[in-house]
């Protein structure tokens, strides 16, 4: 498309994109300082990391802050890896779970018609309203009315509902043609059938910025471990590694924290990265025609 002879959004570069650039670039660097300093952080040596005034960058960068991390982990009575295994499990299945659920209930909230429907999508839109501490106490009622108490499933099931998720992917699936989903039944397709072979392919970008929302809120996530587990050796990395800051929260600790807080952001990043280009490039220049 053209317009007084110039293209909108050309492939190549433009000097028409010049502008763009100078506009954002301030800001793309404003927002990548906080991951800058994350990183140079974590490799201080103790000198740098009570300086005064405090550097941005290191200068003499080193391990031995992950060297301590590794080292202190030994002490304890559970090793890391029990704890990078359990985080991985409990990741995995609860990201899983979850997309599954709500690519499932917004499909079916979006498209099919039964009594309750309108009453089910006001509950999702009332829950948006709530934070986790308000309904801490009827969690824990039902975990321990379940059974599920120091296990797996205890750091899964308060996670798999996620009504910002389910918001999100039930606004995708209503962009998707009824037209489509008609034709699909009359050539004979069940239910599963359309949700699995039709509307599951047009809302890959929903599901992959709804997974880095899930992904980010149960990597994060240290409340199942405190009020759930009992047991050291179900609790996750998350958990572990702020509890070893806190306990060792002195001078000698902070390289050790500084480490810590990379290692915990790293998987953030990389998920983002990995994800970014379905979610902005796919939704930006692929429509439902």
């Amino acid at each position: 498309m053209a317009y007084r002879g110039k293209r909108i959004n050309p492939k190549k570069f433009d000097k028409s994109q010049i502008k763009i650039i100078v506009i954002l670039s301030p800001l793309i660097i404003f927002m990548a300082l906080p991951i800058v300093f994350i990183a140079n952080h974590a490799f201080k040596p103790m000198d740098e990391l009570f300086a005064f005034p405090p550097t941005f960058f290191v200068k003499n960068p080193t391990v031995e802050n992950f060297t301590k991390l590794m080292k202190f982990s030994r002490t304890s009575g559970v090793p890391l890896s029990r704890y990078v295994f359990n985080s991985l499990i409990v990741t995995l299945l609860t990201v899983g779970l979850s997309l599954l659920f709500t690519t499932m209930a917004a499909f079916a909230l979006s498209k099919l018609k039964f009594k309750g429907r309108n009453l089910m999508m006001q509950i999702n839109q009332v829950a948006l309203m709530f934070v986790a501490t308000a309904v801490l106490i009827p969690r824990y009622l039902v975990i321990c009315r379940l059974g599920m108490i120091d296990t797996v499933w205890a750091h899964v099931l308060p996670l798999i509902a996620y009504p910002v998720a389910l918001f999100l992917v039930k606004q995708f699936v209503e962009q998707v043609p009824d037209s489509l989903i008609e034709a699909a039944y009359m050539d004979g397709a069940t239910d599963w059938q359309v949700y699995h072979k039709l509307i599951i392919p047009m809302i890959r970008p929903a599901i992959a910025t709804a997974a880095i929302l899930v992904f980010q809120q149960v990597w994060t996530n240290m409340e199942t471990s405190n009020y759930y587990i009992n047991d050291d050796s179900m609790k996750t990395l998350t958990f572990y590694l702020n509890s070893l800051v806190n306990v060792n929260n002195t001078v000698s600790g902070q390289g050790m924290a500084a480490a810590a807080s990379l290692i915990l952001f790293l998987p953030n990043l990389i998920l983002f990265i990995i994800l970014q280009n379905s979610v902005m490039n796919t939704m930006a220049n692929s429509g439902i025609k």
